[in-house]
């Protein structure tokens, strides 16, 4: 039976509940496992480079094939796409364990070693790719205005903000281990939350477009053309920081201690902002606020570049207030983008704009690991290097960079959305 969304906080928590265990594999997937390879394995970084963007890339480049067979199973039944995720949970869950734990004869044999973690992030990335889709296109088939679409995406990130906290704190209280078992049992339980909350409509098998006219259809919508390239230009601003965090937290701060302490402000900050934006929404507008999180990152983040040994203190102000600036990052260019497939007339094309989307989010964090590593390397940083012209390098890749992509795509926002005061009143786009 479909339950149509009724704006209440049940309705999100069991529509969003699913976004805490993807966040919760998301924080090892894409900020631990390069220091985890490199430290416990002894594997080089232009060598792991090649690995995570080869296997970013791949995963990327079928998002949008995954994006057109969800909508295919959306418009044979919600059921359908709740079968396809309890497989792919159960795959993702396969996958992340093997991903860190690799067999014995593996873990000592430097070839060996990389091939199985090509095969594991593979099945894992793909994995994650189909729940993710399933989930981001079935919020986005609930419909509704600004304010619930803003709603809907809030409480998806914000849940997912929850299992990124968790995250970041158990892995040094209970060990990968107890982190793999507890991540496992969350997805279960995620998932049944989904099959018993608010549900889309089902759309009708006659109205399916060829795959290749399917895939085009976003490149048709003049807005989402606008919209993509603010979104990759702020999703590589905030890429390269998460693969670099914990080399800067260990070799430049020299406060290796303190991991827990600086990412559970950075993503607790983050999840307490979430409802906060969600407010702001409703006054001034998504486009206004989420220009007014890249302004306030910008800022908050610009204060690393003065930071150095034992300045824990200085990083976790900056955590605590590039947080904040995170929520909106999560909150608001989701919600914009359904909006964007609303006004186009696209409906029932939710997952592959989504796939398209997911390609980009996950471009960005392909070149953030397969551009940031080479070139510190290239610079003379290697992981525990604490030579001045290295640490330099590490500052600079870390937080001047960031800023400037930042700021790029702060100014592509306010010059192709704000100012023409028209964001989303284009003329509907070829079908």
């Amino acid at each position: 039976m479909t339950t149509a969304w009724r704006n209440r906080w049940q309705d999100g928590v069991l529509y969003g509940s699913l976004g805490l265990p993807l966040a919760f594999v998301a924080l090892p997937l894409y900020v631990v496992l390069p220091d985890y390879y490199a430290r416990e394995f002894g594997v080089p970084l232009p060598a792991l480079a090649s690995v995570l963007l080869g296997a970013r890339l791949l995963d990327a480049v079928i998002d949008p094939l995954i994006g057109r067979w969800v909508d295919e199973l959306l418009d044979r039944s919600p059921n359908a796409a709740k079968r396809v995720a309890l497989f792919a949970s159960i795959c993702l869950a396969a996958g992340f364990a093997a991903l860190f734990f690799p067999p014995e004869d593996a873990a000592h044999h430097m070839t060996r070693l990389l091939a199985w973690c090509t095969a594991a992030l593979v099945l894992t990335y793909t994995s994650f790719s189909v729940v993710t889709v399933i989930h981001q296109a079935w919020g986005a088939r609930l419909g509704g205005d600004e304010a619930q679409r803003v709603r809907i995406v809030a409480w998806r990130e914000g849940l997912a903000l929850v299992g990124v906290l968790l995250a970041s704190l158990l892995p040094s209280i209970g060990g990968m281990l107890a982190f793999v078992l507890c991540f496992s049992g969350l997805l279960i339980l995620a998932w049944l939350a989904l099959a018993h909350g608010p549900a889309p409509m089902s759309g009708s098998a006659q109205t399916r477009t060829p795959l290749w006219a399917s895939l085009q259809r976003p490149w048709h919508n003049p807005a989402f053309l606008r919209l993509l390239p603010v979104f990759l230009l702020n999703g590589i601003a905030m890429a390269i920081p998460a693969s670099l965090v914990l080399f800067f937290i260990q070799d430049l701060l020299q406060a290796p201690g303190y991991t827990p302490l600086f990412l559970s402000s950075y993503f607790a900050a983050a999840a307490l902002s979430t409802p906060v934006w969600s407010r702001c929404v409703t006054r001034w507008g998504l486009l206004r606020c989420w220009l007014m999180g890249m302004g306030l990152s910008v800022v908050a983040f610009s204060g690393t570049a003065l930071l150095g040994a034992g300045d824990v203190i200085g990083y976790t102000l900056v955590c605590v207030a590039s947080g904040i600036a995170l929520g909106a990052d999560l909150a608001l260019p989701g919600a914009l983008l359904a909006g964007v497939i609303q006004q186009a007339g696209h409906r029932q094309a939710e997952g592959a704009y989504f796939g398209w989307w997911n390609l980009a989010t996950k471009l960005n964090l392909a070149l953030a690991a397969g551009i940031a590593l080479p070139l510190l390397h290239t610079f003379g940083y290697a992981t525990g290097q604490r030579d001045p012209a290295a640490l330099h390098a590490l500052s600079i890749a870390y937080c001047a960079v960031p800023c400037l992509l930042k700021l790029a795509a702060a100014g592509l926002l306010y010059v192709w959305w704000i100012r023409p005061q028209q964001p989303l009143t284009l003329s509907k786009s070829r079908p």
